[in-house]
């Protein structure tokens, strides 16, 4: 572990959680340490039942651990009650869902915005907020497209622009490309990767695909709930891509696309394919 922590976005330590199944007990977590750097992209990797789960919960507020101190942001999560971990996750963390999570009658300018709801945002603010969240991963052509409408890509990258617009210090990732195919999980890795990079924007990434983890900065293998190894990978500057032209309706508001390919075509057809 990392001895200098001020740098340190997330710590933790001696985590535990253990489940009581009839007379046994199950070691979900058993002896966690490990620290996460502010603005790296760092991967947890672990076969099913490995653990993985139960720790991006811990680190998530989600559940309580049975032992051990997860500190975020400088703050112990550990000791909240409830409502506490509801104020903390509103103010520092945003979530990217394997099935995307997002409200079919709604669409994509609505929900994004929906996280700024529950911070008592006015309409005009978090609707421009998620247009400009929309049009930085290259869905400017589809503010007004319902799920239903979009493609699997399209719609994880709603959802990507769903936990950006909080502005959050931390993402968590559980398996984002779960749902998706081969082509379109590796153009999601590449946005998230330039998210980190430039945005320095920390993001934890629970998955099972050793190949995906290798997109991160940091590779966190757990096995039988203990950390059994933590892969520093060589950063390699992000892919650079062509900047959406902003509409002229908007020229104050920032719109640089960050996402690492252009996706548009083969998702359009993903989509006519799919309605078809």
């Amino acid at each position: 572990m990392n001895l200098d922590n001020s740098d340190n976005i997330i710590e933790v330590k001696n985590l535990y959680k253990i489940y009581t199944i009839g007379e046994n007990k199950v070691r979900a977590l058993n002896g966690v340490d490990f620290c996460i750097k502010r603005g790296e992209f760092v991967a947890v990797v672990g076969q099913s039942g490995s653990g993985k789960s139960t720790l991006l919960n811990m680190l998530a507020g989600l559940e309580k651990p049975t032992k051990g101190q997860v500190i975020i942001a400088g703050e112990h999560i550990e000791n909240k009650n409830e409502a506490g971990l509801v104020m903390f996750r509103q103010k520092h963390v945003g979530f990217i869902f394997q099935s995307y999570n997002l409200l079919q009658n709604m669409d994509a300018v609505e929900n994004v915005a929906m996280p700024l709801v529950f911070r008592g945002e006015d309409k005009e603010i978090r609707e421009m907020k998620a247009r400009r969240m929309l049009k930085q991963v290259g869905l400017a052509k589809y503010l007004d497209h319902r799920p239903g409408q979009m493609s699997g890509g399209q719609q994880q990258r709603v959802g990507i622009a769903r936990a950006l617009v909080v502005n959050p210090e931390i993402i968590f990732a559980d398996e984002p490309t779960g749902n998706l195919d081969s082509n379109t999980s590796l153009e999601v890795m590449h946005l998230m990767q330039n998210i980190s990079r430039k945005k320095n924007q920390t993001i934890v990434m629970v998955t099972h695909d050793d190949y995906l983890a290798g997109f991160a900065d940091k590779i966190i293998r757990i096995l039988d709930g203990k950390v059994i190894d933590i892969k520093i990978n060589e950063r390699k500057d992000p892919v650079e891509t062509p900047k959406e032209e902003t509409p002229k309706e908007e020229p104050k508001e920032e719109t640089e696309e960050i996402t690492a390919e252009k996706t548009d075509n083969a998702e359009t057809a993903e989509q006519e394919s799919t309605q078809a």
